[in-house]
């Protein structure tokens, strides 16, 4: 059994990736400052507590475990915030990344699976491929390409980056699920709406050039996403330096997603049209062929269908308190 250190690991996709872990006969080592993640979900290895910009505290982390190989998962990643404070991502998801990298150069730690984003295309045409032209369009998206662009650098160092459709859904098993929101999560909100805990759910932007004028994303199960972060270390054992989609290839408009919502709740979904929110493509869906035929990885749960009624069941356990929105 290998050691691996998951930063971020006390998150909503590090939980379902230190799950997979553990399934596949790794010990993940969640290193985590809980500042967005939650104790709770840390149930499948060790909890280190630290921040990834204290490179110190990394360091020990990684003399006591020696880990295999490192997959990082600690970073913000709300493009509304970003804008607001694109200082607090640079910090956290640009100059942290450089700091773990600099400490895993020290331990000998050479194999990484890092978190990207889609955000980090220009082009909303779909489906978008590993080639297409890159145009950050928002300081979260930024960072997303400052980390690969760190990654790269590093000569002696065996990575994999992940460009993450948009994660969904929850562990089947109701042992992991997503927490904290921020206000921001599509499907946490149309759940809180459904349930009377919000009056009313915000589409924002209903005139984007597609079918019904909103927003159309490509869902991809967290757990199908935890999947690909095991499957990518044994990708890496070939010395592979690699960026990678994750993601269906099918887009569900917001509206859709309000009418999933709807019939998996059983309850009628207040809507209102707001404004866009900065940074926001019309669409964005996965071309994921490469991730199918390399990896190889595909979806075990490609139903948008499946991916709501695990994350109904979930948040339908998890109490308010704990979903309601908190900074760190």
């Amino acid at each position: 059994m290998a050691n691996i250190l998951v930063t971020g690991g006390a998150g909503y996709i590090g939980s379902h990736v230190c799950k997979a872990l553990a399934a596949g006969g790794h010990t993940p080592v969640a290193y985590d400052n809980l500042s967005r993640g939650h104790e709770m979900l840390v149930r499948w290895g060790p909890l280190e507590r630290g921040d990834i910009g204290d490179g110190a505290r990394v360091r020990e982390a990684l003399a006591k475990y020696k880990p295999d190989a490192v997959i990082h998962l600690a970073g913000f990643a709300f493009v509304n915030e970003s804008v607001a404070e694109p200082e607090l991502y640079r910090v956290n998801n640009v100059v942290g990344t450089q700091v773990l990298l600099a400490a895993m150069r020290d331990a000998g730690v050479k194999r990484i699976v890092a978190s990207s984003s889609c955000s980090v295309y220009a082009s909303a045409l779909t489906p978008l491929n590993e080639n297409a032209p890159l145009g950050p369009a928002s300081p979260y998206a930024q960072s997303k390409v400052a980390m690969e662009q760190a990654l790269a650098a590093e000569k002696d160092l065996r990575w994999v980056a992940l460009r993450y459709f948009n994660a969904a859904g929850a562990d089947p098993d109701g042992e992991a699920g997503e927490i904290t929101t921020a206000g921001v999560r599509v499907i946490p909100n149309l759940f809180d709406t459904a349930l009377g805990l919000r009056q009313v759910f915000q589409i924002n932007g209903d005139d984007y050039p597609t079918p019904d004028g909103t927003c159309v994303r490509d869902y991809t199960h967290v757990c199908d996403i935890a999947d690909a972060h095991v499957t990518a270390l044994a990708y890496l054992d070939a010395g592979a330096q690699h960026i990678f989609n994750l993601g269906n290839g099918q887009g569900h408009s917001i509206r859709a997603m309000v009418a999933a919502a709807a019939t998996a709740t059983g309850r009628a979904i207040k809507v209102e049209a707001a404004p866009r929110r900065p940074g926001d493509p019309a669409s964005l869906v996965a071309d994921a062929s490469l991730a199918a035929r390399d990896l190889p990885w595909t979806p075990c749960y490609p139903k948008l269908a499946d991916m709501i009624a695990h994350a109904w069941a979930w948040h339908r356990k998890i109490p308010y308190a704990l979903r309601a929105p908190r900074r760190g």
